[in-house]
Protein backbone atom coordinates (compact mmCIF):
# COMPACT_ATOMS: atom_id res chain seq x y z
CA UNK A 1 0.00 0.00 0.00
CA UNK A 2 1.32 3.40 -1.08
CA UNK A 3 1.66 6.11 1.59
CA UNK A 4 -1.01 8.18 0.33
CA UNK A 5 -3.48 5.21 0.21
CA UNK A 6 -2.43 4.21 3.90
CA UNK A 7 -2.59 7.57 5.48
CA UNK A 8 -6.18 8.08 3.39
CA UNK A 9 -7.41 4.95 5.62
CA UNK A 10 -5.55 6.06 9.02
CA UNK A 11 -7.88 9.20 8.67
CA UNK A 12 -11.01 7.03 7.99
CA UNK A 13 -9.86 4.62 11.04
CA UNK A 14 -8.92 7.29 13.36
CA UNK A 15 -12.69 8.93 12.36
CA UNK A 16 -14.97 5.96 12.97
CA UNK A 17 -12.43 5.57 16.20
CA UNK A 18 -13.69 9.28 17.19
CA UNK A 19 -17.45 8.67 16.52
CA UNK A 20 -17.93 5.22 18.21
CA UNK A 21 -16.34 6.91 21.23
CA UNK A 22 -18.78 9.80 21.05
CA UNK A 23 -21.21 7.55 20.33
CA UNK A 24 -20.76 5.32 23.74
CA UNK A 25 -20.16 8.53 25.60
CA UNK A 26 -23.64 9.51 24.97
CA UNK A 27 -25.20 6.52 25.13
CA UNK A 28 -23.74 6.12 28.33
CA UNK A 29 -24.57 9.61 29.56
CA UNK A 30 -28.41 9.14 28.37
CA UNK A 31 -28.08 5.78 30.31
CA UNK A 32 -27.12 7.63 33.37
CA UNK A 33 -29.88 10.02 33.22
CA UNK A 34 -32.48 7.70 32.69
CA UNK A 35 -31.24 5.68 35.68
CA UNK A 36 -31.48 9.24 37.94
CA UNK A 37 -34.34 11.10 36.12
CA UNK A 38 -38.02 11.84 38.01
CA UNK A 39 -40.20 8.59 36.92
CA UNK A 40 -42.87 9.06 34.30
CA UNK A 41 -44.87 6.30 35.09
CA UNK A 42 -48.11 6.23 36.30
CA UNK A 43 -48.00 6.85 40.42
CA UNK A 44 -48.72 4.27 42.89
CA UNK A 45 -51.59 6.22 44.67
CA UNK A 46 -53.55 6.21 41.52
CA UNK A 47 -53.27 2.72 40.03
CA UNK A 48 -56.07 1.49 41.98
CA UNK A 49 -58.25 4.26 40.30
CA UNK A 50 -61.32 2.48 38.90
CA UNK A 51 -62.36 5.89 37.32
CA UNK A 52 -61.16 8.66 35.72
CA UNK A 53 -59.62 11.08 32.93
CA UNK A 54 -55.93 9.97 31.93
CA UNK A 55 -54.36 12.98 30.03
CA UNK A 56 -51.73 11.13 27.89
CA UNK A 57 -49.18 14.22 27.13
CA UNK A 58 -46.94 13.81 23.83
CA UNK A 59 -44.03 15.88 22.64
CA UNK A 60 -42.13 14.34 19.33
CA UNK A 61 -43.50 11.31 17.29
CA UNK A 62 -40.15 10.89 15.16
CA UNK A 63 -40.11 8.28 12.39
CA UNK A 64 -38.38 5.06 12.66
CA UNK A 65 -35.62 5.83 10.22
CA UNK A 66 -31.82 5.46 10.65
CA UNK A 67 -30.92 9.28 10.57
CA UNK A 68 -33.26 9.28 13.59
CA UNK A 69 -31.31 6.16 15.54
CA UNK A 70 -28.00 7.64 15.15
CA UNK A 71 -29.04 11.17 15.93
CA UNK A 72 -30.24 9.01 19.60
CA UNK A 73 -26.99 7.68 19.87
CA UNK A 74 -25.46 10.48 19.67
CA UNK A 75 -26.96 12.81 21.55
CA UNK A 76 -28.30 13.26 25.09
CA UNK A 77 -31.54 15.55 23.75
CA UNK A 78 -34.49 14.92 26.07
CA UNK A 79 -36.51 15.62 23.13
CA UNK A 80 -34.94 12.43 20.97
CA UNK A 81 -35.56 9.76 24.35
CA UNK A 82 -37.97 10.25 27.12
CA UNK A 83 -39.93 13.36 25.08
CA UNK A 84 -40.16 11.01 21.71
CA UNK A 85 -42.49 8.27 20.99
CA UNK A 86 -41.15 6.12 17.66
CA UNK A 87 -44.19 6.60 14.64
CA UNK A 88 -44.24 2.94 15.01
CA UNK A 89 -45.12 2.88 18.60
CA UNK A 90 -47.52 5.88 18.60
CA UNK A 91 -49.39 3.90 15.65
CA UNK A 92 -49.68 0.69 18.30
CA UNK A 93 -50.82 2.89 21.05
CA UNK A 94 -53.49 4.44 19.05
CA UNK A 95 -54.38 0.78 17.92
CA UNK A 96 -54.74 -0.34 21.27
CA UNK A 97 -57.26 2.23 22.29
CA UNK A 98 -59.19 1.99 19.14
CA UNK A 99 -58.96 -1.89 19.57
CA UNK A 100 -60.04 -2.17 23.56
CA UNK A 101 -62.96 0.62 22.98
CA UNK A 102 -61.15 3.13 25.43
CA UNK A 103 -63.20 6.25 25.27
CA UNK A 104 -61.28 8.78 23.85
CA UNK A 105 -62.77 12.10 24.55
CA UNK A 106 -61.66 15.39 23.47
CA UNK A 107 -60.94 18.18 26.19
CA UNK A 108 -63.78 20.32 25.83
CA UNK A 109 -65.43 17.11 27.28
CA UNK A 110 -63.22 16.53 29.78
CA UNK A 111 -64.25 19.71 31.20
CA UNK A 112 -67.61 19.20 31.09
CA UNK A 113 -67.46 16.08 33.02
CA UNK A 114 -65.53 17.34 36.00
CA UNK A 115 -67.70 20.53 35.91
CA UNK A 116 -70.91 18.65 36.40
CA UNK A 117 -70.31 17.88 39.69
CA UNK A 118 -71.39 14.41 39.21
CA UNK A 119 -68.67 11.51 39.87
CA UNK A 120 -67.22 10.14 36.85
CA UNK A 121 -67.89 6.58 36.13
CA UNK A 122 -65.54 4.33 33.53
CA UNK A 123 -62.16 5.44 32.52
CA UNK A 124 -61.37 7.73 29.68
CA UNK A 125 -58.46 9.26 27.89
CA UNK A 126 -57.68 12.94 26.83
CA UNK A 127 -55.02 13.28 24.00
CA UNK A 128 -52.91 16.24 23.91
CA UNK A 129 -49.34 17.10 22.15
CA UNK A 130 -46.99 19.93 23.27
CA UNK A 131 -45.22 22.47 21.15
CA UNK A 132 -46.84 21.26 17.68
CA UNK A 133 -43.40 20.81 15.58
CA UNK A 134 -43.16 18.96 12.22
CA UNK A 135 -43.48 15.27 13.78
CA UNK A 136 -47.12 15.82 15.12
CA UNK A 137 -48.22 16.98 11.49
CA UNK A 138 -46.01 14.19 9.66
CA UNK A 139 -46.64 11.20 11.72
CA UNK A 140 -49.15 11.58 14.24
CA UNK A 141 -52.26 13.28 12.67
CA UNK A 142 -52.74 10.85 9.38
CA UNK A 143 -52.60 8.03 12.45
CA UNK A 144 -55.39 10.05 14.54
CA UNK A 145 -57.21 10.72 11.13
CA UNK A 146 -57.24 6.93 10.39
CA UNK A 147 -59.50 6.12 14.15
CA UNK A 148 -61.29 9.56 14.16
CA UNK A 149 -59.56 10.58 17.37
CA UNK A 150 -60.12 14.15 19.18
CA UNK A 151 -57.05 15.70 20.13
CA UNK A 152 -55.44 19.26 21.83
CA UNK A 153 -52.15 20.92 20.61
CA UNK A 154 -50.63 23.62 22.55
CA UNK A 155 -48.93 26.28 20.30
CA UNK A 156 -45.13 28.33 20.79
CA UNK A 157 -46.79 30.93 19.14
CA UNK A 158 -43.34 32.59 19.01
CA UNK A 159 -41.79 29.51 17.70
CA UNK A 160 -43.51 28.36 14.67
CA UNK A 161 -41.87 27.42 11.88
CA UNK A 162 -38.34 27.54 14.35
CA UNK A 163 -35.81 24.92 14.72
CA UNK A 164 -35.33 24.72 18.59
CA UNK A 165 -33.99 21.77 21.04
CA UNK A 166 -33.65 19.53 17.91
CA UNK A 167 -37.32 19.52 16.37
CA UNK A 168 -38.20 21.83 13.52
CA UNK A 169 -42.04 23.85 14.68
CA UNK A 170 -44.75 23.01 12.11
CA UNK A 171 -45.48 26.54 10.40
CA UNK A 172 -48.93 28.35 10.50
CA UNK A 173 -49.78 26.95 7.23
CA UNK A 174 -49.35 23.52 8.46
CA UNK A 175 -51.25 24.13 11.65
CA UNK A 176 -54.00 25.55 9.37
CA UNK A 177 -53.55 22.34 6.96
CA UNK A 178 -53.67 20.43 10.43
CA UNK A 179 -57.39 22.25 11.07
CA UNK A 180 -58.46 21.35 7.86
CA UNK A 181 -57.75 17.44 7.57
CA UNK A 182 -58.59 17.47 11.52
CA UNK A 183 -61.53 19.14 11.18
CA UNK A 184 -63.42 19.95 15.03
CA UNK A 185 -61.47 16.53 15.98
CA UNK A 186 -58.31 19.32 16.67
CA UNK A 187 -58.66 21.86 19.76
CA UNK A 188 -55.33 24.39 20.04
CA UNK A 189 -54.42 25.79 23.16
CA UNK A 190 -51.45 28.13 24.05
CA UNK A 191 -47.85 26.93 25.10
CA UNK A 192 -46.73 30.64 25.84
CA UNK A 193 -45.53 33.32 22.82
CA UNK A 194 -41.59 33.22 23.70
CA UNK A 195 -41.08 32.12 26.97
CA UNK A 196 -40.69 28.76 26.73
CA UNK A 197 -36.88 28.08 27.90
CA UNK A 198 -34.34 27.95 30.54
CA UNK A 199 -32.21 30.52 32.17
CA UNK A 200 -28.40 30.25 33.05
CA UNK A 201 -29.58 27.79 35.70
CA UNK A 202 -31.85 26.03 33.58
CA UNK A 203 -34.54 27.20 35.26
CA UNK A 204 -37.93 28.17 33.54
CA UNK A 205 -37.46 32.09 32.90
CA UNK A 206 -41.26 32.72 33.23
CA UNK A 207 -40.80 31.11 36.99
CA UNK A 208 -38.20 34.30 38.02
CA UNK A 209 -40.16 36.61 39.84
CA UNK A 210 -39.86 39.41 38.25
CA UNK A 211 -40.81 37.83 35.51
CA UNK A 212 -44.85 38.12 36.35
CA UNK A 213 -45.63 41.25 34.27
CA UNK A 214 -43.57 39.96 31.38
CA UNK A 215 -45.45 36.22 31.52
CA UNK A 216 -49.18 38.51 31.72
CA UNK A 217 -47.90 40.24 28.29
CA UNK A 218 -46.71 36.74 26.59
CA UNK A 219 -49.86 35.63 27.34
CA UNK A 220 -51.88 38.54 26.04
CA UNK A 221 -49.81 38.00 22.79
CA UNK A 222 -49.91 34.84 22.33
CA UNK A 223 -53.60 34.27 22.24
CA UNK A 224 -53.56 37.19 19.43
CA UNK A 225 -51.43 35.31 17.57
CA UNK A 226 -53.29 32.06 17.70
CA UNK A 227 -56.63 34.11 16.64
CA UNK A 228 -54.56 35.88 13.99
CA UNK A 229 -53.09 32.49 12.37
CA UNK A 230 -55.97 30.33 12.93
CA UNK A 231 -59.17 31.69 14.10
CA UNK A 232 -59.39 30.30 17.13
CA UNK A 233 -59.81 32.04 20.52
CA UNK A 234 -57.68 29.54 23.02
CA UNK A 235 -59.93 27.98 26.29
CA UNK A 236 -56.24 26.28 27.65
CA UNK A 237 -53.14 26.51 28.22
CA UNK A 238 -50.19 24.53 29.12
CA UNK A 239 -47.45 24.82 31.35
CA UNK A 240 -43.85 24.81 29.77
CA UNK A 241 -41.52 22.52 31.90
CA UNK A 242 -45.01 21.15 33.67
CA UNK A 243 -45.35 24.44 36.41
CA UNK A 244 -45.43 27.68 36.92
CA UNK A 245 -45.62 30.43 40.48
CA UNK A 246 -48.00 31.21 42.78
CA UNK A 247 -48.65 34.21 41.15
CA UNK A 248 -48.68 32.94 37.42
CA UNK A 249 -51.05 30.58 38.82
CA UNK A 250 -53.55 33.16 40.00
CA UNK A 251 -53.42 35.20 36.86
CA UNK A 252 -54.25 32.07 34.81
CA UNK A 253 -57.12 31.56 37.07
CA UNK A 254 -58.23 35.02 35.95
CA UNK A 255 -58.26 34.19 32.28
CA UNK A 256 -60.91 32.81 30.12
CA UNK A 257 -59.40 29.59 30.52
CA UNK A 258 -61.66 25.97 30.81
CA UNK A 259 -58.46 24.20 32.29
CA UNK A 260 -54.66 24.56 32.76
CA UNK A 261 -52.42 21.55 32.03
CA UNK A 262 -49.21 20.92 34.19
CA UNK A 263 -47.08 17.88 33.54
CA UNK A 264 -47.88 16.49 37.58
CA UNK A 265 -48.92 12.57 37.07
CA UNK A 266 -52.07 11.66 37.76
CA UNK A 267 -55.72 11.20 36.91
CA UNK A 268 -58.37 13.58 36.57
CA UNK A 269 -61.32 13.05 38.84
CA UNK A 270 -64.75 14.33 39.06
CA UNK A 271 -62.38 16.75 42.02
CA UNK A 272 -59.74 18.02 40.20
CA UNK A 273 -57.98 21.39 39.98
CA UNK A 274 -58.89 22.42 36.29
CA UNK A 275 -56.17 25.07 36.90
CA UNK A 276 -53.73 22.33 38.18
CA UNK A 277 -54.71 19.36 35.36
CA UNK A 278 -52.25 16.27 36.04
CA UNK A 279 -51.28 14.20 32.81
CA UNK A 280 -48.91 11.63 32.44
CA UNK A 281 -45.61 12.57 29.53
CA UNK A 282 -46.31 8.90 27.32
CA UNK A 283 -42.97 7.38 26.43
CA UNK A 284 -41.23 4.09 26.85
CA UNK A 285 -41.04 4.15 30.33
CA UNK A 286 -44.36 5.39 30.97
CA UNK A 287 -46.64 3.32 28.64
CA UNK A 288 -46.62 0.15 30.28
CA UNK A 289 -47.94 1.69 33.46
CA UNK A 290 -50.52 3.47 31.50
CA UNK A 291 -51.94 0.45 29.62
CA UNK A 292 -52.18 -1.36 33.07
CA UNK A 293 -54.09 1.23 34.46
CA UNK A 294 -56.60 1.06 31.24
CA UNK A 295 -57.16 -2.55 31.74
Amino acid sequence: MNPRCFRQWLLIGLLFTVIFSLGWTYHHQASQQSRTQESYALPARYQQLKDGIMIFCYHRILADSLPTRIAQGLSTNSQLHEFNVPASEFAAQMKYLHDHHIKVISSHEMTQLVRSHRPIRGKYVVLTFDDIDRSVSDNALPVMKKYDLPFTAFVITGNTGKYREGSQMATWQEIRQAQDIAGDRLILGLHTHDLHHLNANFQPIFTQPHYTGKFERDFARSRNELRTHTGVTATSFAYPYGGGTPAISHFLSQQDLSWVATLNSGIVTDDTDLNDTPRLVVNQESWPSIRDWLK
